[in-house]
């Protein structure tokens, strides 16, 4: 059984995340140790203690979903005997591609929170909070989701930021935009329009500024070669090549995330299980929904791990 390992992105998250794994695991102990080290924070405490507004700071939550994902990735190497050349490929959702490129040693645990935090920060200053706002559409298929953006009279930018599952397309822009898009959706059929809980409108072209601040970090990170290949959110291409990864990254601060299209790019490169790593379920229920003849699991607990291992 060829496998992928997956991991999740912003929207996971949850007080008290992680907290079981480092109470039971060292190793895991020792990952969030370093991520605070690192950032100079005690972010393990807002993982595990809160508030809940402190924890969903997006400076905040992109280290902590990664720490969360390479901890029990940690684990799993430790206990379970898996290792990252067991999986065909690795990818992630969003800032979840940072935590399959720590996973798959193109990036160091430290510099892969520094580079979250960097980031979070500039996703959060690119644009003035309640200016931008993002939507998760409902039931209607990307075409059609492209063809009501094409046919607006322009109020803005609005523009899709995910493609997470056949049904589920997420769009993201300046808010009058968003609702007004919200509508012309609901006209064309969508089951629901939901707006997301989130402080700036991500993976839009509104997102330039944040691009170039990670431009500057990423060209003064020391990014290797992956040590199998990382599907990448923008092109969903396989790549080892540390230069393009650099390159991906930047582009992907503004671009789209095909998840759709990476797990069937995976699943036709032969990946029959994925193994989604980290805070949540989120990501294995879009594997189902997306390729339903594969095998999805998610491990994000001791119990979890141990289920694992008496497979």
């Amino acid at each position: 059984m060829a496998k992928a390992f997956i991991f999740p992105g912003q929207g996971s998250q949850s007080v008290g995340m992680g907290k079981d794994l480092a109470d039971s695991f060292s190793v895991a102990k020792h990952v969030f140790e370093e991520v605070d080290e690192a950032l100079g924070q005690k972010l393990s405490r807002i993982m595990w203690e809160g508030p809940a507004d402190e924890l969903t700071l997006t400076a905040n939550t992109q280290p902590a979903l990664m720490a969360h994902s390479i901890a029990v990735f940690r684990v799993l190497q430790s206990e379970a005997d898996l290792e990252i050349e067991d999986a065909a490929c690795v990818a992630g959702h969003s800032l979840g591609e940072y935590s399959a490129l720590c996973a798959a040693d193109a990036l160091s645990l430290a510099d892969t929170a520094r580079l979250l935090r960097i980031r979070g920060e500039a996703m959060q200053a690119a644009v003035p909070v309640g200016e931008g706002a993002m939507a998760a559409v409902l039931g209607l298929s990307l075409d059609d989701v492209e063809g009501v953006l094409a046919g607006l009279a322009s109020d803005g930018v609005c523009e899709i930021a995910n493609d997470n599952a056949p049904g589920q397309v997420v769009i993201s822009g300046q808010k009058p935009a968003v609702e007004a898009a919200a509508d012309a959706l609901k006209a064309k059929g969508a089951k629901r329009v939901l707006p997301l809980p989130v402080s700036a409108p991500f993976h839009s072209t509104l997102m330039a500024p944040a691009a170039e601040r990670m431009a500057e970090a990423l060209q003064n990170a020391d990014i290797k070669a992956p040590a199998i290949p990382v599907i990448a959110n923008v092109t969903t291409e396989p790549t080892v090549d540390a230069d393009a990864i650099r390159e991906l990254l930047v582009k992907q601060v503004t671009g789209r995330v095909r998840w759709t299209e990476s797990v069937t790019r995976m699943r036709s490169e032969g990946v029959d299980q994925f193994i989604e790593i980290g805070t949540g379920k989120v990501l294995a229920g879009l594997v189902k929904r997306i390729a339903s003849d594969a095998d999805a699991i998610s491990i994000g607990g001791p119990d979890d791990i141990e289920k694992y291992k008496s497979l």
